[in-house]
């Protein structure tokens, strides 16, 4: 399919479920790089993305794009046609008054989530929920040092979808034995986010050697973990002054969501034995 106005990134972003293994790696650095990454030669491409240089010609092929220089070429050409653009983002968010603290940060944060539907490829997130339909044999989740919060929060609202699931706070530590009970019918989720965590490439790679799918959620900059990864979801988390967790939030909500609708009849099934089930002492307001 020949590229015509649409960018570069929003080809490749539109077209990821259509791609090889190795192609996505080069798709993925790309778009977390973005256009830098395709102004460095093939070579360097290919190094970043832990492919080859005939990966990176495949890939271009495959976008209709006949060499190299004819794909840098159209690179500069869509840098140079946004440096004379105005600002979009100006026209999608409302100008506050500098005093307005408030509205700022929830303008920003808000922005995050909208952007979503930007930085993460539909077929990825469809290829995470499949994985987590077809009645895996075994789910773990883990995250780093902020973002073990939400993956508790996932592996929790997973927990009552489907079964099997279970957070773990240190893979390559003491809980180990979790990860050496993995088989080709597991998956693992693990979020790992810039600053990155040693223990989370660790945990993907040796959950990749023991046959289990990976799914790697990270910032748009791509942890190490993603290399061992067989489905990478980005999330924008630029945030003042900690990173904002706000889009990887709406994201862990959005893949319960989908399970839920995918797993249909069990899901509601399962949900409904925890609300029969499990007795929670609630505290009453009285008057």
């Amino acid at each position: 399919m020949p590229i015509t106005t649409m960018l570069i990134k929003d080809e490749i972003f539109a077209r990821m479920d259509e791609l090889s293994p190795a192609e996505r790696k080069v798709a993925r650095t790309l778009l977390a790089s973005y256009p830098s990454a395709g102004l460095a030669s093939a070579a360097a491409l290919a190094r970043s993305a832990g492919t080859s240089a005939p990966t990176v010609l495949r890939l271009l092929s495959r976008l209709g794009i006949g060499s190299y220089p004819e794909f840098q070429q159209k690179l500069r050409e869509e840098v140079s046609n946004q440096i004379n653009a105005p600002v979009r983002r100006s026209e999608a968010v409302r100008r506050l008054d500098e005093d307005d603290l408030l509205g700022h940060a929830i303008a920003r944060r808000a922005g995050l989530v909208a952007d979503l539907a930007g930085s993460v490829p539909p077929s990825e997130f469809e290829r995470a929920v499949r994985l987590l339909v077809d009645k895996p044999r075994h789910v773990l989740v883990t995250g780093g040092y902020f973002s073990r919060y939400i993956a508790m929060l996932l592996a929790a609202q997973l927990d009552e979808v489907i079964p099997g699931v279970d957070f773990v706070d240190q893979p390559v530590g003491r809980q180990i034995g979790k990860l050496l009970s993995l088989g080709n019918r597991s998956v693992v989720i693990i979020m790992d986010f810039r600053r990155y965590e040693e223990s989370a490439a660790s945990a993907a790679e040796a959950a990749r050697a023991r046959g289990a799918a990976v799914v790697v959620i990270t910032d748009q900059g791509l942890s190490p973990a993603a290399e061992h990864a067989d489905v990478v979801l980005p999330v924008k988390v630029a945030g003042i002054p900690f990173d904002a967790m706000v889009g990887l939030l709406a994201l862990t909500e959005a893949l319960v969501e989908a399970v839920l609708d995918g797993a249909d009849e069990r899901g509601l099934s399962r949900m409904k034995d925890w609300e029969t089930s499990v007795r929670i002492q609630r505290a009453e307001r009285t008057d």
